[in-house]
């Protein structure tokens, strides 16, 4: 079944320089038959998203903020959010802010069913996130564009620097993950893992941490071990994926004494 989207961005919220990257990776997770930005286009600093919107379709949506330190621009993202969920039109919602303001209609939509992604600085508050099936980081995709884009193995491990490290609480996710799913000799489906790590961790993403794929991730961790095999046509390899047996320390004997 084809998965149809609606995309809903908070213009005053989320950079202009990112919208090429971020539609490119919304239509890896369906099509975004809704396409639309909140925000008041009378003030100057959305000015950049205008000529945006024309190459990628999307439809501007006019919001006054009426009052001094409220944001209209939410309610109305928020009100067509319900409104687009009751017609019926879409299976699924991407959000895109970094406003914790959007926590309750991402929880909301998902009680109804909807499948949800949340696509937002690295900023976002942790309760927006979590309320997300699957939550991006824009950063990363510019980032992982700019990689692909890099002419030299310079510019490379200098945009390297700029992921995530791999830390002892990281690993100790991936390694409760593959217990949760090891058959009786400790090998997991690696598949089944990734989409394990994301139900408990929306925002959990081998490209935070500067690989493209979860297997080169789980590669370059000494912790764990790979096994691939061949599918019953033999046309792929199914990866599999284990926590490495810990060697006996070797002690060494001392001399006695005479």
């Amino acid at each position: 079944m084809e998965i149809k989207l609606a995309v809903l961005i908070d213009g005053d919220n989320i950079p202009s320089a990112y919208v090429k990257e971020m539609m490119e990776e919304i239509a890896k997770y369906g099509n975004p038959t809704i396409k639309r930005i909140y925000g008041d286009w009378t003030k100057p600093h959305l000015a950049k998203w205008k000529n945006m919107l024309l190459e990628n379709a999307i439809t501007p949506i006019q919001q006054y903020g009426y009052t001094t330190g409220k944001n209209a621009t939410d309610s109305a993202m928020i009100i067509d959010a319900m409104d687009i969920l009751y017609s019926e039109k879409v299976n699924g919602f991407c959000l895109v802010s970094s406003d914790s303001d959007f926590t309750k209609l991402a929880t909301r939509l998902r009680e109804a069913g909807m499948q949800v992604y949340g696509i937002g600085e690295k900023k976002t508050p942790k309760p927006f996130i979590v309320a997300c099936d699957k939550f991006i980081y824009i950063e990363i995709l510019k980032q992982a564009s700019n990689d692909s884009d890099s002419d030299s193995e310079d510019k490379k491990k200098s945009s390297k620097a700029n992921y995530d490290k791999i830390t002892s609480k990281d690993i100790q996710l991936i390694s409760q993950t593959i217990e949760d799913l090891a058959d009786d000799d400790g090998w997991a489906f690696l598949g089944d893992v990734g989409s394990l790590l994301q139900k408990k961790q929306p925002n959990f993403d081998s490209r935070n941490y500067g690989f493209a794929k979860l297997t080169p991730l789980i590669s370059s961790i000494d912790t764990f071990e790979i096994d691939k095999r061949e599918s019953g046509n033999g046309r792929f390899k199914l990866v599999y994926v284990r926590i490495q047996e810990k060697k006996p320390k070797k002690h060494s004997r001392r001399k006695r004494t005479v």
